[in-house]
This record gives structure tokens, C-alpha cells and sequence, in this order.
């Protein structure tokens, strides 16, 4: 089974999902971006969620997850609880 590691930043609006993803581009740090916008209880360890596998988080994040290349920031990504930058750390097929 597929396990993998990433992180998130979690906001509630997609234009600020955006801004953000750009700050991260440009050079700003993904684990602090996350400290400081985050509104996922996640924010407070960087946006770290840990591993997991397929099917453990929702649908709209697991396609990207297990799909989108390791290390780039993907997003925004929208689910129920709002819009997400995601990045893949780690993934094992």
C-alpha cells in the first residue's frame, strides 16, 4: 500500500491560498507560511501531517497527494474545510 508524508497551510479564502502559495515561491518558508496563516491545528508543527495512505484523509486532498510530484506546492486545493497548499514530502508506492 502507498503511504505518504506531507504538509498543508489551510485557509479560508482562495485568494489568499494564492497570495500565499506565491510567498512560498518567491523564497518565504513553508513552515513558517503555516505557523502563521494555518488554520488547521497542523500550523503549529508547520503544516506537518504526519504519513498516511490512501483513503485516510479527504478525496479532493488524496488525489493530490498520491498523484502530484514530491516537494512542489500544490494548490490551491479545495475541500469542505476550505483551501489548501499542499506539498508532498514523501511518498513510497
Amino acid at each position: 500500500m502507498a503511504i505518504a508524508t506531507a504538509r498543508h497551510i489551510l485557509v479560508d479564502a482562495e485568494d489568499q491560498c494564492e497570495q500565499l502559495k506565491q510567498q512560498i515561491i518567491d523564497g518565504s518558508d513553508f513552515a513558517e507560511i503555516a505557523q502563521e496563516h494555518s488554520t488547521c491545528p497542523s500550523g503549529q508543527r508547520g503544516g506537518d501531517l504526519g504519513s498516511f495512505g490512501p483513503g485516510q484523509m479527504v478525496k479532493e486532498f488524496d488525489t493530490v497527494v498520491f498523484n502530484a510530484p514530491v516537494n512542489e506546492v500544490q494548490g490551491p486545493v479545495r475541500t469542505q474545510f476550505g483551501y489548501h497548499l499542499i506539498e508532498v514530502t514523501s511518498r513510497e508506492d
